[in-house]
Parts: C-alpha cells; sequence; structure tokens
C-alpha cells in the first residue's frame, strides 16, 4: 500500500531485491506482494497535501474534540482509498453523532439504556413484528455486504451499509418496548446478535470505541479484534417485497411495494394501475422493468 508517487523506489528496489535473492536460492518466490493498492492523495483546496508545502492538515484539534476513532472513520468514509479525496472537515461532526447513536443503540439492545431508551410507544404489534423481521433482514444483508465491500477495500460502503443497519435497528428500537423485547422467545437472542454484529464490524474502522463496548456492555473477556467474523445466511437476507420507484417519462410519479419473486408482467400491470391517473390520458408505448430498483413508463 502506498502513493504512486513512490512506485519507481519502494515498489521497484523491493521487487529488484526479491528477485536477487531468489536467484542466489535465499527465497522460493518471484514477487513480494500478492496485492499492489496505489492510495490516492488528500487535497486541500485543490492542491495535494504534502509536508515540504506546509499545506497539511494536524489531527490533534480534531481528535480532542471528536476522538481518534470519529477521525479515523471519516476519513475511511470520505471516500474509497484508491481515489483522491478533498479534504473537507465538515462531515466529521456527523460521523461523531453516528458512533454516539450506535453507542446508544448497542446499550438499548443489551437492555442498558434505562431511561434512555429509544421507545416512543406509538407503534401497533404489527408494526413491531415487521420491524424486527426487516432489523433480522438488514443482519443478514449488510453482513454480507460488508464482507464484500472490505474483501476489494470500499471501506466507505461498508461503512454505509453499517449505516443502514443502524437505522433498522433506531427502528426497531423506537417501536418495541424493552419489556417485550425481554419478554419474547426470540427477541434477546435477536438484539444481541445485532449489538455484537455492528459493534465487530466496526471495530476495523473504530477500534477503540469497539472495544469498550465489547467489554462493558457486551460483557466479553478478550479482545474485540480476536473475534470471528459475523456469519450470515443469504435466504435470510431475502425481503418478501421490494419497493419500486414508478417513472413516467424519467420522472419518478410513484412507488409500489411487490413481491420480491413477482413475474415482470405482474409488476407491470401494477406499476400501470399505480400512475394511470398521471398518465394524462397517454398511452405508454413500453414500460421498462429494472429489477429491485424501478420501472419507467415510455408514454406519448
Amino acid at each position: 500500500i502506498g502513493g504512486i508517487e513512490h512506485a519507481i523506489l519502494h515498489l521497484l528496489y523491493s521487487r529488484f531485491f526479491v528477485k536477487v535473492l531468489r536467484d542466489i536460492g535465499l527465497v522460493d518466490f518471484d514477487e513480494p506482494f500478492q496485492n499492489l493498492l496505489t492510495q490516492g492523495m488528500v487535497k486541500l483546496n485543490g492542491e495535494t497535501m504534502s509536508k515540504s508545502k506546509g499545506n497539511t492538515v494536524a489531527p490533534e484539534d480534531m481528535i480532542v474534540e471528536y476522538g481518534a476513532d470519529a477521525v479515523r472513520t471519516y476519513i475511511l468514509f470520505m471516500a474509497p482509498p484508491d481515489k483522491d479525496l478533498e479534504w473537507e472537515e465538515d462531515g466529521l461532526a456527523g460521523i461523531y453523532r453516528f458512533l454516539n447513536r450506535v453507542w446508544r443503540q448497542v446499550n438499548d439492545l443489551m437492555g442498558q439504556a434505562g431511561d434512555d431508551t429509544l421507545y416512543q410507544g406509538e407503534a401497533t404489534q404489527e408494526e413491531g413484528i415487521a420491524a424486527s423481521d426487516v432489523l433480522n433482514r438488514e443482519r443478514h444483508r449488510v453482513v454480507g455486504k460488508v464482507i464484500d465491500d472490505i474483501d476489494r477495500n470500499n471501506f466507505n460502503t461498508a461503512l454505509a451499509a453499517i449505516m443502514e443497519l443502524s437505522n433498522a435497528a433506531g427502528d426497531y428500537l423506537r417501536k418495541v418496548s424493552p419489556e417485550t423485547r425481554a419478554a419474547c422467545d426470540h427477541l434477546p437472542k435477536l438484539d444481541r446478535d445485532v449489538a455484537e454484529t455492528i459493534v465487530v464490524m466496526l471495530a476495523p474502522m473504530a477500534p477503540h470505541w469497539a472495544e469498550e463496548l465489547w467489554h462493558t456492555v457486551l460483557g466479553h473477556e478478550g479482545s474485540v479484534h480476536e473475534q470471528p467474523w459475523p456469519e450470515f445466511d443469504p435466504e435470510e437476507a431475502k425481503a418478501d417485497e421490494v419497493e419500486l420507484a414508478v417513472q413516467i417519462n424519467g420522472k419518478v410519479k410513484s412507488r409500489i411495494m411487490v413481491a420480491a419473486d413477482a413475474e415482470e408482467d405482474a409488476i407491470k400491470q401494477t406499476a400501470l394501475a399505480a400512475v394511470s391517473n398521471a398518465m394524462e390520458g397517454k398511452s405508454a408505448v413500453k414500460v421498462i422493468v429494472i429489477p429491485g430498483r424501478l420501472v419507467n413508463i415510455v408514454v406519448k
């Protein structure tokens, strides 16, 4: 891992050294590295940060205000590591709030929120059941996505996926009371599973934050960084229904819920019925279904 400006020095020289060692029989391989990640440059006001230019940003003040984990997580969230990024501090406060929000969610999931619980007491029993189903599905889906993202060094999209799981957890906690969760047969297991999954997945990005939660809230011995990665079931990640945007000539006019395995013809009919009034007497000349995303109706 290194910047492109080092390619003719560190990378080239290390390859020469390895090939010499190979030729004299001290090693049995040809290349010093299995993979190369050329990281992007960090820019400030359009110019690449450089000590020689004196335009670097010292992290000390940011760490004092937000903590090292928030700064670290924000850097990973700003852009893929192989892309250049323009340094801005505006989003740092948002990441700080995200880590604090998840801290509160983990406490609530583990029954340690007390009066600080997120429960709002407004949902019906059916809405609570639906929220728990969504949370379980999101837990499996997000674990699979984060595994894939981290394998490709896409830490920014991995963090975005964890944020989606946090949103599902927040919705669930607002709709299902701590007493209901504690009394239900399967919800305490779901609560702990989601809490541990979030902490383990965020551990590479926010190591101190995760270690603290692992010990003080989740009650474990040993380090969170020695734990196996959460497992997931692709079948559990599948949604029973999906929401599709319905467009007329490229402009969104409605949204529909259809079965995840619905046939294309059925989706088309549902979409046409949903926007029949918006078609203003015009005829549909083409209906294009993009699975899992949208239906575009071309009219004239």
